[in-house]
Formats: structure tokens, sequence, C-alpha cells
């Protein structure tokens, strides 16, 4: 009979210090199973060109940052300038994945706040976004020359981010690429 009553409560006990736990931490430290594996396939249109495709091969040859945004999202406006900053240093191409929002207002968006990327695809209806496990934007994955995934950052890019996760990674990718370009020469 005791054993009725404790049982419950001992699992009640043991959610709750799950739950605690998790207050504690950083929502944008998500593991993603997707690190040291493949990008997913896709095969969208382009935001200023609907008629002009834009694939995974679009990615192979270089390492590149691709960034999920859209106009609508306040994360991605406070992450904007730094995106630019990257862009102007010229150290990767931007590829930006504009996620489950309109032409027009994207448009107007990057009209205003200028334009990091070297194209844009567009996932109006989170196809892609499912199948590269987007959560939300703004997130920014990074892909070696091979198309594999290296970093994921869930949440707005910051210089100190930037600098921290994605310079030395970026340094790695390109350097491996370099010398796997000079093996096969």
């Amino acid at each position: 009979m005791k054993l009725k009553f404790f049982l419950p409560a001992l699992i009640f006990a043991g959610l709750v210090v799950v739950f605690f736990l998790g207050l504690f931490r950083d929502p944008t430290l998500v593991e993603s199973p997707f690190i040291g594996k493949p990008a997913p396939e896709f095969d969208l249109p382009s935001l200023y060109n609907p008629e002009k495709r834009i694939t995974k091969n679009d990615l192979l040859g270089q390492v590149t940052l691709v960034n999920v945004w859209a106009s609508w999202c306040p994360g991605c406006a406070r992450e904007h300038d730094m995106l630019l900053r990257i862009a102007q240093e010229g150290r990767l191409p931007i590829l930006g994945f504009n996620w489950k929002d309109e032409a027009q207002p994207a448009k107007k968006w990057l009209q205003k706040r200028g334009d990091p990327y070297m194209d844009i695809a567009v996932d109006r209806d989170n196809v892609t976004g499912i199948d590269w496990g987007v959560y939300g934007a703004p997130e920014t994955f990074l892909l070696d020359a091979q198309g594999i995934i290296r970093y994921k950052l869930i949440g707005p890019m910051t210089l100190e981010i930037w600098e921290q996760e994605f310079v030395p990674r970026i340094r790695a990718a390109q350097d491996a690429n370099s010398n796997s370009a000079e093996d096969n020469s």
C-alpha cells in the first residue's frame, strides 16, 4: 500500500529536479545531432530570382556559413550588423536561409539593413528547416568545404561568439581544405 503512494511521489520529485536543473542551462547550447555529419540536401528558390534554384552543391568547395533568418525575427535584427561585418571581412561566404517569411518583407528588410548574403534560399514552408533541425531563427551553421556541419549556433551571432566559437573552427576547416587540395595536387 505504501509503494502505491511512494512511487508517484518519487517520480514527481525526480521531475522537479530535472526541471529545476533545466532552469540553469543556456538554451543556445542545444547540441545538434548534425555536427560532424553531411548537411542535408536541399533545393530551394532564390529570394531575388525564384526561377534560380539553390542546392547543397552550391556550398561545396569552400567553408561557408548558413544563416537562418526572417524579417519578423528580433534576434535576426540584433545579429545583422555582425553578419554585415563578417561579410565585409570576406573570410567566407554566407548563405541566407529566409525561413517562414514572405518575399516582400524579406527584401524590404534587407534593403533597409544591408545584405550580407552571397545568395538567399527561401524556405517559406519550413521543409528544409525541419531537415536541418532548425529550432527557430536566428541559427547559424558552419559547413566545411565538403558540406559537413562543423558547428551550429542557436540565437544571435555576437562578436564574442564569432571570435571564440567560429573563428577557430573556420581556420581549422580552411586549413584542412588547403591540406586536402595540396594532397590532391
